[in-house]
């Protein structure tokens, strides 16, 4: 089916493995294993996760391993085709990537849902280098929860001195002590901050351990694409500084301790592998009730002696710098929803009632609508948007099709990031700016999957 636009739409284990093994490691030179034209089939698969079983049930976006990383290049066009095996409809959205609407993969806001055995083509030029995902937003719980989400790599033009490249694929999943699925969701858990997985994984894998040459540097890309957990993040052994966060570069590197990411974030972050063999880099979950060790990163082989002074700086994306003098701020409010009235049934999902909102406003259902936008802007212009959080619950905010850069917060100093998921604490409220440079219409929500599908969603439209 080809792409339509919205008023169309409207008016009609654990054991040692290499990271090749692993599906994501690429050494220097990688760039001649660049695919202009991916293909993406959206298939039901069984797969272990935990030693001795075998999970049933699970999606994956390839029928016969998980899903694999999207590497590209940027300002390069690429095509991704995409064929749904699965046995309800899906579409599939391109997380961070600032891309024409239509390519968006949002159901009736950008498209129409890919129903069973239908394939839809999505091509775009990513004009951003950086660590970005892709997933469903299309009965988005469920199938995320399944295993519905992988990593796209847009590599910058020139290398900038890594010796290997090893994205890194973090999400929980809610299995019983059989290896099973459980429930994905609680109604209690929605309407708070969200139900947690039981088991944790980096690339389908519980406890991985990756072979990596001493001495190296390394591009660790961590993606959190799950479904709710706000975790702490750390780096134990050798040395690893933050080098970008959701795609765009530091001003200045930072230790990769304490780093605080939500469902939707990503950090990228260098690595110098040990010199001496069989000597360990291990990344942590820190949490209140106990670490838990998500990866062992092991030094093998002979040294050869990198040092991370020897890395060029990650270059800036183009992303336009807003004018701040002349910016007009519009006011976010996110909160328990006023009403709790059941959304609209879709052929996308219903988790079955409503608890929070935007705007004092629910976002009814994936349905072709009409809707209202919750703002609109103007093509070119800036704008300050004031985003408060009136729960006492933490809120990934995501906006597609445009970045936006941090400015300031009432509980906290703000570095001058560049983002498209900012992270909205407990009362907080929180200052961003962008400029309107994507024309069409953007979802924006919360990335904590049962808020999204619970209420906290809208959609911003950028005009001529």
């Amino acid at each position: 089916m080809p792409s339509v636009s919205r008023r169309e739409l409207l008016l009609g284990s654990a054991g040692a493995v290499s990271a090749f093994a692993a599906g994501g490691l690429a050494a220097k030179g990688f760039a001649a294993t660049e695919a202009a034209e991916h293909f993406l089939k959206l298939s039901n698969r069984d797969h272990s996760i935990l030693p001795g079983t075998l999970t049933h049930d699970m999606m994956s976006f390839l029928p016969d391993a998980p899903p694999p990383v999207l590497r590209m290049r940027q300002g390069q066009k690429v095509a991704i085709n995409v064929i749904n095996a699965l046995d309800e409809p899906t579409v599939v959205h391109w997380h961070g990537l600032r891309i024409p609407n239509r390519m968006d993969g949002v159901p009736y806001l950008t498209q129409y849902p890919i129903e069973t055995g239908q394939s839809f083509r999505y091509e775009f030029t990513p004009p951003d280098a950086g660590t970005f995902w892709y997933h469903p937003h299309c009965n988005t719980l469920e199938q995320i929860a399944r295993g519905l989400t992988g990593i796209m790599v847009v590599e910058e033009p020139e290398e900038i001195g890594f010796d290997q490249d090893l994205p890194l694929n973090i999400r929980d999943f809610r299995l019983g002590g059989d290896g099973q699925f459980i429930a994905f969701t609680k109604p209690r858990n929605a309407a708070r901050g969200g139900t947690l997985g039981t088991v944790s994984t980096v690339n389908w894998q519980k406890e991985p351990v990756y072979e990596l040459q001493a001495g190296s540097l390394v591009r660790l890309r961590l993606a959190i694409t799950d479904l709710t957990r706000v975790g702490t993040y750390e780096l134990e052994g050798g040395q690893a500084r933050v080098i970008a966060l959701d795609s765009h570069p530091l001003p200045k590197a930072m230790p990769a301790k304490d780093l605080v990411l939500s469902p939707g974030q990503r950090a990228d972050i260098a690595l110098r592998v040990p010199d001496r063999e069989e000597e360990t880099v291990k990344l942590f979950l820190r949490r209140a009730s106990g670490d838990r060790l998500l990866a062992t990163f092991r030094a093998s082989g002979q040294s050869v002696r990198r040092d991370l002074k020897e890395l060029k700086p990650l270059p800036l994306n183009p992303v336009p710098e807003p004018d701040l003098a002349n910016a007009e701020v519009i006011d976010f409010v996110f909160g328990w929803s006023p009403e709790g009235d059941a959304p609209q049934a879709s052929i996308c999902g219903s988790l079955g009632y409503t608890f929070w909102s935007i705007n004092r406003m629910a976002w009814p259902g994936d349905t072709p609508g009409p809707f209202d936008p919750l703002a609109t802007m103007k093509l070119g212009r800036s704008y300050v948007m004031r985003l408060r959080n009136e729960s006492p619950n933490a809120h990934p905010i995501h906006l597609h099709g445009v970045s936006f850069k941090l400015l300031r917060s009432n509980k906290r100093n703000l570095p001058p990031l560049v983002t498209d998921t900012a992270l909205l604490l407990k009362d907080e409220t929180m200052e961003v700016a962008l400029v309107a440079d994507n024309p069409g219409d953007w979802a924006f929500h919360c990335h904590v999957i049962e808020h999204q599908k619970t209420g906290l969603a809208g959609f911003l439209r950028i005009e001529a």
